[in-house]
């Protein structure tokens, strides 16, 4: 039977008095792909930061493997093994690419073949090239590609990443694509929050909409590409350009 990797069990979360989340709960089986979809405002992001500590839940339960990880600190669920590429990549600047990498090292995963520098350096061959160069002279897409790689270098065992996709070239979109089809293979358990549809269920095998922070399909990924009145009312007329 498919271990769950993470769960969440009606979670509400709030800014302030201003209610985001309402009840949300999905599960993410081990080595899949969950592509979390919905429009802007819908609450993705919020429920990333949930997840990952930014933002407690005021209710309900987020598991990480059968443990609870709802509400601890963003350094103990990260430990915990719950790896973040945030949107905007926010890598540091003024490290080379390799420190980026270096100073994100954690904890060795026991599951598999734990990631190092020069492992990150086979999955992005370009990094290799400017390890010595700083970050923030960095291209957008390979600022992307060091934002990932800085993250597996946690060992996670859940990434979340949060509209990798975005400001990007076509070329470097499908290279994103191809590298999430590569982590998957590996075992790597994803949460994708992405606004190019496209992309998302390419490479998802389950599926979260939310609309005004409410699940209103959770499924395989499958059945969202032919339901046009699903993509008409919860995702818009957004197509990948």
């Amino acid at each position: 039977m498919a271990t769950e990797a993470l769960r969440l069990a009606n979670v509400h979360a709030f800014y302030g008095d201003s209610h985001i989340l309402h009840g949300v709960g999905f599960s993410l089986q081990e080595g899949h792909v969950l592509a979390l979809l919905g429009r802007n405002g819908a609450g993705k992001t919020t429920c990333i930061s949930t997840i990952v500590g930014f933002l407690a839940p005021r209710e309900g339960e987020i598991h990480l493997f059968g443990e609870g990880i709802g509400g601890l600190s963003p350094e103990r669920i990260s430990r915990l093994g719950i790896g973040l590429v945030p949107q905007g990549r926010r890598i540091f600047p003024t490290l080379t690419v390799r420190e980026n990498l270096i100073v994100a090292q954690q904890r060795e995963s026991s599951t598999r073949e734990p990631w190092n520098v020069e492992r990150i350096y086979e999955l992005f061959p370009r990094l290799r090239e400017r390890h010595a160069q700083l970050a923030g002279t960095l291209s957008g897409g390979e600022q992307q590609m060091l934002a990932i790689g800085r993250a597996l270098m946690g060992n996670p065992r859940v990434l979340l990443l949060d509209e990798p996709s975005e400001g990007l070239a076509p070329l470097i979109v499908a290279e994103v694509g191809r590298t999430i089809k590569r982590l998957k293979e590996e075992g790597q358990s994803i949460v994708l929050v992405e606004q190019n549809r496209q992309l998302a269920l390419e490479v998802a095998d389950q599926a979260v909409i939310l609309n005004t922070g409410r699940c209103v399909f959770a499924g395989d990924a499958g059945e969202i590409l032919n339901d046009e009145e699903l993509i008409a009312q919860n995702l818009g007329i957004y197509h990948a350009h």
